[in-house]
C-alpha cells in the first residue's frame, strides 16, 4: 500500500464550512483511487486546514485531478473549499485551486494546476464534466457584461443578488448584519413618525440626526457648519476633496473682482493666484440639468463655481459663490460681506451640489462601478491559479452583491435616490454619462491627481498626506509581487490572459475611448503595476476617503442637503431663516437620507481589511516575505496616522489601514 497525503483549505468566510460528509478520489496518469469519506471533528469548519490519508494498493502515477463530492445533511448547506494539496509517496505535491462553493450531491472535478489539459481532457472520463476543464469558458457563462445604461461602464448581468455565482454573494453573516441595519433604520424612522412626513422644519435647532449613533464628528458638524473655514475645510478633508483645483487664471464664466474679493486690500487676485492661494471648485457637470420631482413637487440644484483663498494662517476660505455657470444680472456672485442668510443660502446650495456630485461621480461611478468593471473582466479572463487572481481577488469582495443591491435598491427609477436625492432620476444617468466621458486615468492615480490639481503644497491635506503613502506602500507591494512573476517585459506581452483582462476593462469599462489613457494591452511591467496599484487603491484607499464618512459629514443635514426644494436665490437681500428652511429637504427626505447615510457608512462585523488575505493561496516564500513587509509597512503608517489625529480637533481617519476595507463592500 502506497499513503498520499492530502490537505483540505475551507474558506475563511463565515458561512464557508460544511457539516456533509465530504468525499475525494485521486486521479492520476496510472489510475485512480477509490472514492473515499474524508472524517474528523470538525473537519470542515470556515477557516479549517484539514488533513487526510488516502491509500491505494499502488502508486497512481502523476497526479492530473481530483474529483469531490458531498453527502448534504437533511439541511443542505455550501461548501467553499479554497485548494487541496496532495503529496504522492514519491515526493511530489500537487496543487488543485478550488475557490468556489459546492452545493449539491454532485461529483465535481479539478484539475492540477499544472497538469495539461489535453491529458486531463482523455482521462477525465465523464463528457457532461469536461466543460469544466476550460475555466474561461465556464466563467464566461457565468460573469456576462450587461449595458445598464447608455455612456456608462457595463456592469455584471444579474437581475437580483440571488443570480449571483455563490463564491460573489454575501456571507450569512454579511446578509444578516446588512438587512438588520436596514430593519432598524425604518423602525427608527416609522416609531419619530418621519419617514413619510412632508412637514417643512420649523426651527434649525429641530434638526437633529435622525438615527442615535452618537458620532462625535456630527455633533462637531453641527457646531460648525456655518463656518467658512469649516466650509473650506471640507474640500480637503471631508468626503468629497476631489474637486478643489489650483486656480492659476479665473474661468470667463465666473467674473470675479478684486474689489469683491479684497475690498480692503491688501491682496489682489493676480498676486494670490501666482503664489499658489486661490483655488476653485466647479460644478459645470451639473449644468442644465432638470432635478428630480419627488411627490408630485419640482426639486432643485445649482451647479456652483467656487473660488477659495488660503489665508496666511492656512485656513481656505471661501470669498466667492456663483451658483450657476452663465454670469447673468440673476445669478449674482455671493459674497462672504453679504448679508448673514445670503450668504449661508448660497453655501448651503453648494454643499447640496457638492452632495450630487461626490454621490454619482466620485463615489458610485469611480469606486462601485469601476471596481465592478474590473471585477468580473477579472472573473471572466484570469485563472484563478493565476498571481494577479490571487493578488486582486480579495479586492473584489462582496463588490458585485452590494452593486446589484444598488441598481435595484438605490439609484433605480423607483429607488432611494428618487425618493430624496435632486439628481434621481434621468439626472443621475445624465451627470453618470458626463463623468464618465470626463475620467481619465491619472486622476485615478493619486499622485498623477494631485499634481494635476496643484495641491502638492496646499496645507492640512491629509487625504493628499496619508493617500500619497499608502499609494506608495501598495506600489511597492505590487512591484515586489509581479515582478517576481512576470520576469521581462515580454512575459507580460505574451500574456494573453493578462491582455484580455486589460482589454475588456477598456472596451467594457471605458467604452473603448483612448483619450481617458487607459491602456489597451500591457507592454511593460511597469505598466502592469501602475495599473493594478490604482485597482487596489481604488477598490480599498479611495473608496474608504469617499465613503466612510457620509454620515460624519451628512448627519447634520444642513451641511449636506440631498436635494433643494426652492430654487437657487437670483437676488441677494430677499433671503431669511425662514426661506433657508422651506428650501431644505422636509423632514420625510431628511429621514430617510439620514437612514441611508447612516446604512452606507455602518461598519459591518464580516470586513476584510486592508492586506488581509484569507483564503490566498501564496506558496512562494518571497510572496510571503513580500505580505508580511506590506502588513508592516500599514501597520506603521496606521501607527503615524493616529499619532497624528490625536492633535486634530477633526481627526481625519479615512486612509488608516487598520480601518480601510479592502473591497468596495458597502
Amino acid at each position: 500500500m502506497v499513503d498520499y497525503k492530502v490537505t483540505v483549505s475551507t474558506g475563511c468566510r463565515d458561512d464557508a464550512g460544511t457539516s456533509s460528509r465530504v468525499h475525494i478520489k485521486l486521479k492520476g496518469t496510472d489510475g485512480e483511487s477509490e472514492r473515499i469519506s474524508l472524517e474528523g471533528d470538525s473537519t470542515f469548519i470556515p477557516g479549517a486546514v484539514s488533513s487526510f490519508t488516502v491509500s491505494c494498493p499502488v502508486s497512481i502515477g502523476e497526479l492530473h485531478g481530483i474529483e469531490l463530492d458531498k453527502k448534504p445533511p437533511e439541511i443542505q448547506d455550501e461548501w467553499f473549499p479554497v485548494k487541496v494539496v496532495v503529496k504522492s509517496p514519491e515526493g511530489g505535491t500537487y496543487k488543485f485551486p478550488i475557490f468556489c462553493s459546492i452545493t449539491t450531491s454532485n461529483v465535481h472535478y479539478f484539475r492540477e494546476e499544472h497538469a495539461p489539459v489535453c491529458i486531463t481532457c482523455y482521462q477525465c472520463g465523464s463528457f457532461d464534466r469536461m466543460w469544466e476543464l476550460f475555466e474561461p469558458d465556464w466563467r464566461e457563462k457565468y460573469y456576462l457584461w450587461h449595458l445598464d445604461g447608455e455612456g456608462m461602464p457595463h456592469c455584471m448581468k444579474a437581475e437580483t443578488t440571488s443570480s449571483l455565482p455563490t463564491e460573489v454573494q454575501f456571507s450569512w453573516t454579511k446578509k444578516w448584519e446588512f438587512y438588520s441595519n436596514v430593519i432598524a433604520g425604518l423602525i427608527e424612522l416609522n416609531l419619530k413618525g418621519l419617514a413619510d412626513s412632508k412637514e417643512n422644519w420649523n426651527d434649525l435647532d429641530d434638526i437633529r440626526g435622525i438615527l442615535n449613533t452618537n458620532n462625535h464628528l456630527s455633533g462637531y458638524v453641527q457646531q460648525h457648519w456655518k463656518d467658512d473655514a469649516f466650509f473650506g475645510y471640507q474640500y480637503l478633508n471631508g468626503v468629497n476633496p476631489m474637486l478643489i483645483r489650483r486656480c492659476s487664471a479665473l474661468p470667463n464664466n465666473f467674473p470675479v473682482t478684486d474689489e469683491m474679493v479684497f475690498p480692503r486690500g491688501p491682496y489682489t487676485l493676480v498676486e494670490e493666484m501666482k503664489k499658489g492661494n486661490i483655488f476653485l471648485c466647479d460644478y459645470k457637470l451639473l449644468d442644465g440639468l432638470k432635478p428630480n420631482i419627488i411627490d408630485g413637487k419640482q426639486q432643485y440644484m445649482a451647479a456652483p463655481l467656487v473660488l477659495l483663498h488660503k489665508t496666511s494662517d492656512d485656513e481656505l476660505m471661501p470669498v466667492a459663490i456663483q451658483l450657476n455657470q452663465t454670469p447673468a444680472g440673476d445669478n449674482p456672485i455671493f459674497l462672504p460681506t453679504d448679508s448673514e442668510y445670503d450668504w449661508l443660502m448660497a453655501k448651503v446650495f453648494v454643499r447640496s451640489a457638492d452632495f450630487n456630485l461626490h454621490q454619482i461621480n466620485f463615489h458610485l461611478l469611480r469606486t462601485h462601478l469601476l471596481a465592478e468593471v474590473f471585477t468580473v473582466s477579472l472573473m471572466r479572463n484570469m485563472p484563478r491559479k493565476n498571481l494577479l487572481h490571487k493578488l486582486l481577488i480579495p479586492h473584489t469582495r462582496y463588490t458585485l452583491h452590494i452593486n446589484v443591491l444598488a441598481r435595484t435598491n438605490l439609484i433605480s427609477e423607483n429607488g432611494a435616490f428618487s425618493q430624496f436625492v435632486a439628481s434621481g432620476g434621468e439626472a443621475l444617468k445624465t451627470i453618470l454619462k458626463r463623468s464618465l466621458s470626463s475620467l481619465t486615468y491619472s486622476s485615478l492615480c493619486i499622485p498623477e491627481d494631485i499634481t494635476e490639481r496643484g495641491l502638492e503644497a496646499v496645507p492640512n491635506f491629509y487625504y493628499r498626506d496619508d493617500g500619497l503613502k499608502l499609494w506608495d506602500i501598495i506600489q511597492r507591494f505590487v512591484q515586489g509581487m509581479l515582478s517576481f512573476h512576470y520576469k521581462s517585459d515580454a512575459d507580460v506581452e505574451r500574456d494573453e490572459h493578462l491582455q484580455d483582462w486589460i482589454s475588456e476593462i477598456f472596451e467594457y469599462g471605458f467604452h473603448s475611448r483612448s483619450s481617458t489613457g487607459i491602456p489597451q494591452r500591457f507592454n511593460t511591467v511597469a505598466e502592469l503595476v501602475k495599473f493594478v496599484t490604482m485597482v487596489i487603491f481604488t477598490c480599498s484607499g479611495q473608496h474608504s476617503a469617499v465613503n466612510t464618512g457620509q454620515y460624519d459629514y451628512g448627519g447634520w443635514m444642513p451641511n449636506t442637503p440631498t436635494t433643494m426644494q426652492l430654487p437657487p436665490p437670483t437676488r441677494k437681500g430677499k433671503t431669511s431663516e425662514e426661506t433657508l428652511l422651506q428650501t431644505l429637504p422636509n423632514k420625510g427626505q431628511t429621514a430617510n437620507a439620514m437612514s441611508t447615510l447612516w446604512l452606507l457608512s455602518n461598519s459591518i462585523s464580516d470586513t476584510a481589511h486592508l492586506v488581509h488575505y484569507p483564503d490566498a493561496d501564496f506558496d512562494e516564500t518571497t510572496h510571503c516575505e513580500l505580505i508580511r513587509a506590506y502588513q508592516g509597512d500599514l501597520q506603521a503608517l496606521s501607527a503615524r496616522i493616529c499619532l497624528r489625529n490625536l492633535l486634530l480637533k477633526v481627526p481625519y481617519t479615512y486612509m488608516d489601514p487598520a480601518k480601510v476595507e479592502n473591497s468596495v463592500a458597502i
